[in-house]
């Protein structure tokens, strides 16, 4: 993710039913040449609704460098229907040469890569890279840990993940908090949980917006965005950083754990069911998605939040609003809790996994001329050109004076905002062409001094500083082995689940958290749910992936 304005739109995508399946289903092959025709090289891809792959320019290029036309069979930006046209595909047996995919719309997971690669099914991209792909051996050689994270246990590549340096991604559990309120009120920022819920309640009893009404909602949040974690992370490291990665497994000596049975967690707990005892937080924020979230921050009427937790306030608050709003609201760097612990949680922006997979239907000759595609890409202005379009109509070279994100990079290009009121140009792949973001590539494009990636940059730098680094639990490098990868799927569901419904009903006190029984319930809970095993598989694959 690099814009809200793209966050929005992609947000506004996200509405097919499994009815898109069915139509996928019936349609995907019926248009244009037959996939296996000599000419054809067949692609499945998520498609936006401001896109046309098929007449964008940037995909007659790749047709004209390939030679070959592509018969695109593309799905929407809907996570649900995108996963399970592909499954249908696969297990019916029609499925394409290639698959081309975005990483919070759809991909292969590592369980996926492993068991369809040992079927056969996905061919490996190993020799392929090494003979046709000097610039993806380049990104590999500057960035280990892309290599790395390609790389099954085997050492085989069956898949090629995107690699996405976005800094401000990487700490999803932030927290947004009203300064206006603040300064209507004199309040300072609140350093510590007792400071923050003195604030809280001030949010609450003072009528901060000044409609005289008592409407405020001092702090929300949404299923999405998660509320816990940044508030956790005052009395132990809670690596959550959204629904995307709910689970709480950490390191503790090397020995892994899960944070969600232990002491101080309950204390986190006991400190979040004060809150919510006295008010201080929207009850939504345990069920509403994030359009209900925003629908709240855009209250008409007058603001209504105080505080939030999410990624960026662009989820809960629509950016650029007439009465400036959404400017009021500034990140809280991580609190101190009542023992001096102050933690921030950290995850990798790259996702494991793969987008782009090529498969046993695409000839030797195929093979060569899709992996050349995705290589083409990397380079820096080819990428510019692939993601965004055409130099000088949908992005442009820095003009003197124009400073980079990263002040310290010379700056390589400046991508104009997009303006919702205007039809996109039909001119570049988007997301799915974001395969070697790298620190340098984002950040060394231009932003306006008051824009909002800058603002997002500086508010990241709050939380950098606080990820125990010793305790994150790498699970992107850690490949779970095929044959166990069943048994810790349906063991990661049912202890994440447990987790997120206890620690819910702890908050809100349909469990009593200070009931000693209640607690030694729930710890039962999660070891009858298999929690040992789930560690002791994880441990072994963490080990191995040393």
């Amino acid at each position: 993710m690099s814009s809200p304005s793209r966050f929005r739109s992609r947000a506004r995508t996200l509405a097919v039913g499994l009815a898109a399946v069915t139509l996928f289903a019936t349609t995907a092959c019926s248009g244009g040449d037959d996939p296996g025709d000599a000419d054809n090289l067949s692609i499945f891809a998520a498609q936006g609704p401001d896109v046309d792959l098929k007449t964008n320019s940037f995909s007659k290029e790749m047709e004209e460098l390939s030679g070959y036309t592509f018969d695109w069979q593309t799905t929407t930006y809907d996570g649900t229907t995108a996963a399970e046209a592909r499954r249908i595909q696969l297990a019916g047996g029609d499925y394409p040469e290639v698959f081309l995919m975005i990483p919070w719309v759809d991909q292969f997971s590592q369980q996926d890569l492993l068991r369809y690669g040992q079927q056969g099914v996905l061919q490996p991209l190993n020799d392929l890279i090494d003979q046709h792909a000097p610039n993806i051996k380049q990104a590999f050689a500057d960035s280990p840990e892309f290599k790395a994270l390609a790389t099954a246990p085997d050492g085989k590549i069956y898949g090629m993940p995107q690699w996405n340096d976005c800094f401000h991604c990487s700490y999803q559990s932030k927290l947004w908090i009203n300064t206006e309120w603040l300064q209507k009120l004199n309040l300072q920022m609140p350093t510590t949980t007792d400071e923050f819920f003195d604030v809280m309640m001030a949010f609450k009893t003072k009528d901060p917006n000044g409609n005289g009404k008592a409407d405020e909602i001092p702090l929300t949040s949404s299923v999405d965005d998660l509320l816990l974690p940044y508030f956790a992370n005052a009395f132990l490291y809670d690596p959550q950083g959204s629904a995307t990665y709910p689970s709480t497994l950490t390191l503790e000596g090397g020995k892994v754990t899960l944070q969600a049975q232990q002491d101080a967690y309950r204390d986190a707990l006991a400190f979040m069911n004060t809150m919510y005892a006295a008010g201080l937080i929207d009850p939504g924020a345990f069920t509403q998605n994030r359009d209900a979230l925003i629908a709240k921050g855009d209250n008409a009427e007058a603001p209504l939040i105080g505080a939030a937790t999410a990624l960026h306030s662009g989820i809960f608050v629509t950016t650029y609003q007439d009465d400036g709003r959404d400017e009021a609201y500034q990140a809280l760097a991580p609190l101190k809790g009542p023992k001096g612990v102050q933690y921030a949680s950290y995850n990798l922006p790259s996702m494991p996994g793969a987008t782009f997979a090529l498969t046993n239907k695409a000839s030797e000759e195929e093979q060569v001329a899709a992996i050349k595609v995705l290589d083409h890409m990397f380079p820096q202005d080819q990428h510019l050109r692939a993601e965004f379009g055409i130099e000088g109509k949908d992005w442009f070279k820095p003009e003197p004076g124009e400073t980079a994100l990263d002040e310290t990079l010379t700056p390589i290009a400046r991508i104009p905002e997009t303006d919702p009121n205007v039809k996109p140009a039909n001119d570049g792949w988007g997301a799915l062409a974001q395969y070697n973001e790298n620190a340098e590539f984002r950040n060394a494009q231009v932003q306006p001094a008051d824009g909002y990636e800058r603002m997002l940059f500086a508010a990241s730098k709050l939380y950098e500083p606080y990820v125990p680094q010793d305790q994150v639990f790498p699970y992107w490098s850690v490949w779970v082995p095929q044959e166990e990868s069943a048994e810790v799927a349906e063991l990661t569901t049912n202890i994440e689940n447990l987790v997120a419904q206890a620690s819910a009903e702890f908050i809100t006190g349909s469990r009593d958290v200070d009931d000693d029984g209640a607690w030694a319930s729930y710890v039962e809970e999660l070891q009858s749910t298999g929690l040992p095993r789930y560690l002791e598989i994880q441990q072994k694959a963490y080990d191995a992936s040393k």
